[in-house]
């Protein structure tokens, strides 16, 4: 579930200005919001977890404070068109943030791909899923099969672009029901509402988590890439805390928290 954020309501007297000037605008209006020493970062629902350690380890080493908002990265597009004050955007794709960066509300400059996402087909039952995706997928007493939205999360995209690969779109297509982003078709699984879903291998992997349930990770060569690209918000232009913390991103420490929530790095 994705924190609430304050709304911003555009006085009528900017709305006419061009809309590249808006965020510029906004965050000269409200850019108490944020302290210079605190970066307000949006992330994609998949990578929470492994954000939220590496903002505990960058706040511990620098003494910079980061604030998370995760949801899908659809809807954080949405949000930051609205005027959303968010410093950084860490999406689940590549796409957004360059059509960010040509609306001009972020800096192409400062992007660069932080992590290469997994997908697994997961079921909270130990003996649903053996060798053979395509056999538990297909059996008579599967009823639901959930997927995040394609429209709103790029990990939906990935998980019917593998369906499609393995040959069972067609056949299970009346069985999928969708969750809004990536953390919440994992709750449809993982509650017993969905007898499988094709969730972010990061949902099952991680310094903290126990084994659960049975998986299978499906090859990368079923769906295209899912690469996951950090980008500069304007907002955050001159905010040393979220230059930092982009900084950080990239080195050795953060690398390796991202490697044991089961992405790749390179």
């Amino acid at each position: 579930m994705s924190t609430p954020i304050l709304r911003l309501a555009i006085p009528p007297r900017l709305a006419v200005l061009p809309r590249f000037l808006l965020p510029v605008i906004m965050f000269a209006t409200f850019g108490a919001i944020a302290r210079a020493d605190e970066a307000l970062v949006a992330v994609a629902a998949n990578f929470a977890g492994a954000a939220q350690a590496i903002a505990d380890a960058f706040s511990a080493e620098t003494g910079h404070s980061v604030q998370l908002t995760t949801g899908s990265t659809g809807k954080l597009y949405a949000q930051i068109v609205e005027g959303a004050p968010f410093d950084i955007l860490l999406s689940a794709d590549t796409a957004t943030p360059l059509r960010i960066a040509a609306e001009g509300l972020g800096s192409s400059d400062s992007s660069f791909v932080y992590a290469l996402g997994g997908l697994s087909l997961y079921s909270r039952d130990e003996a649903r899923i053996g060798t053979n995706p395509v056999a538990a997928l297909t059996a008579d007493d599967v009823l639901f099969i959930a997927i995040a939205n394609p429209d709103l999360a790029p990990y939906g995209v990935a998980a019917q672009e593998a369906l499609q690969s393995l040959g069972v779109w067609e056949n299970i297509s009346t069985r999928i029901v969708m969750g809004q982003n990536i953390g919440q078709t994992f709750s449809l699984v993982d509650t017993g509402a969905a007898q499988l879903g094709l969730i972010a291998t990061s949902a099952l992997q991680g310094p903290n988590l126990e084994p659960r349930g049975s998986r299978y990770d499906l090859p990368q060569d079923l769906f295209n890439p899912i690469t996951q690209s950090a980008i500069l918000l304007y907002p955050g232009a001159e905010n040393t805390a979220a230059i930092a913390f982009l900084d950080y991103l990239q080195g050795d420490v953060a690398t390796g928290i991202i490697g044991t929530f089961g992405y790749g790095t390179d």
